[in-house]
């Protein structure tokens, strides 16, 4: 009987409910599966190791490229400043030897600049300076292979003539010249062939080494080579950059620099003819008479 009492109160009394929820708390602090920890480190590490592997390609590009870049920029800059230190040296040459003639002139009278000279024209026909006797002369030095300095200041040349042929106080009265100063490889097709592209009355002059080192020596122009060239090789020549005036006798007037205008020249020249007249000379104005010569080539 005192058994039956004990489980009847037993079953009456109510069923605490801290179990489950215990249950429930130890579950979810339960830490998660290993399995999920190990899925998600991979994940991150694979997910680093790319993102590395990437950062990685575009520093290494980024870094090939900027070397190539200033490879680039350092050999255009050494060639820049090659260019330009050449260029100023010829200008501060062409300077020093104008204000030398110019000493000379003040001090001395007139520098002797100038002489007799036996070369060939454009035509292969032989050419002395007595055949431009009566006509002011522009002479040149330059060469045919030069890349810039010689076909702009044959172009200002040009423009000079250009300027006083249309003058009437001054017309056709000068006869311009171009003599090379590399007879290596200026033959006559080549000068023939270049001076056609500066001026319709351009008169191209070549002969060998010695000839035209004699002339050069007579005009005190300053020209060299680079030695021992082989045959075929490309090279440049130094020379002088000025040109010269001269006179109906075939005496020095003036010379005019790479930094003179053709407006400065055309100024100049007019004066120096003006004042020539004034003095009593004769100009001839007729055209080249040597022209007739075309047709006969050197011996």
């Amino acid at each position: 009987m005192l058994r039956s009492l004990i489980r009847l109160n037993a079953s009456n009394r109510p069923v605490s409910r801290a179990y489950p929820l215990a249950s429930r708390a130890v579950a979810l602090s339960r830490p998660a599966p290993v399995r999920s920890q190990l899925s998600i480190n991979s994940a991150r590490y694979y997910s680093s190791t790319n993102a590395d592997g990437a950062r990685a390609q575009t520093s290494s590009a980024a870094g090939a490229l900027n070397w190539k870049t200033f490879a680039v920029f350092t050999a255009t800059g050494a060639g820049l400043l090659y260019y330009f230190r050449e260029e100023k040296r010829r200008v501060e040459a062409a300077q020093a030897e104008e204000a030398r003639l110019a000493r000379e002139n003040t001090m001395y009278g007139k520098p002797k600049i100038g002489g007799p000279f036996s070369l060939i024209d454009q035509n292969g026909v032989r050419t002395t300076n007595e055949d431009f006797k009566g006509r002011y002369m522009f002479i040149y030095f330059g060469f045919t292979n030069c890349p810039d300095i010689c076909p702009e200041e044959l172009d200002k040349m040009a423009e000079v003539l250009d300027t006083l042929d249309a003058d009437p106080e001054v017309g056709n009265v000068i006869t311009p010249i171009f003599i090379t100063c590399d007879p290596q490889r200026d033959t006559v097709p080549e000068v023939k062939e270049y001076v056609k592209d500066f001026h319709k009355d351009l008169i191209g002059l070549t002969g060998s080494m010695d000839e035209i080192a004699r002339v050069a020596k007579a005009y005190r122009v300053y020209f060299s080579k680079p030695p021992k060239v082989a045959e075929g090789e490309d090279y440049l020549v130094d020379h002088s950059i000025f040109f010269y005036l001269m006179s109906p006798e075939g005496k020095f007037v003036d010379c005019y620099a790479k930094d003179h205008t053709a407006d400065h020249v055309a100024k100049s020249v007019k004066e120096h003819i003006q004042e020539y007249i004034e003095k009593g000379g004769k100009i001839s104005t007729d055209p080249i008479s040597r022209q007739s010569q075309a047709q006969q080539p050197s011996p």
